[in-house]
């Protein structure tokens, strides 16, 4: 089955740094884009950053660019979401995605960006 299982989500100022990580089994990880999704509460869920099956391609939503930048490892079966810059409006539960007939997700991890 395919798992999808998100990581490193901490309590962070505004001004910091963190890095998120998703951990995938269960399908064949270097065939399939990855995305980084993040949710708000009271806010839809949307899309951050998505990177290729190889990694040399990634797209950012403008409000991340030139501060997140999205990578993957293929041999680990592993694609991370690196957030510098951190703004309030940041926080949310990050949601590892992939799409194969069907949306699959994390469980999130809460990422909140506080003073």
């Amino acid at each position: 089955q395919v798992q999808l299982v998100e990581s490193g989500g901490d309590l962070v100022q505004p001004g910091g740094s963190l890095r998120v990580s998703c951990a995938a089994s269960g399908f064949p990880f270097s065939w399939y884009t990855m995305r980084w999704y993040r949710q708000a509460p009271g806010k839809e869920r949307e899309l951050v950053a998505v990177i290729d099956s190889s990694g040399g391609s990634t797209n950012y939503a403008d409000f991340v660019e030139g501060r997140f930048t999205i990578s993957r490892d293929n041999a680990k079966s592993t694609v991370s979401l690196q957030m510098n810059s951190l703004k309030p409006d940041d926080t949310a539960v990050y949601y590892c995605n992939m799409y194969d007939g069907r949306n699959y997700w994390g469980q999130g991890t809460q990422v909140t960006v506080s003073s």
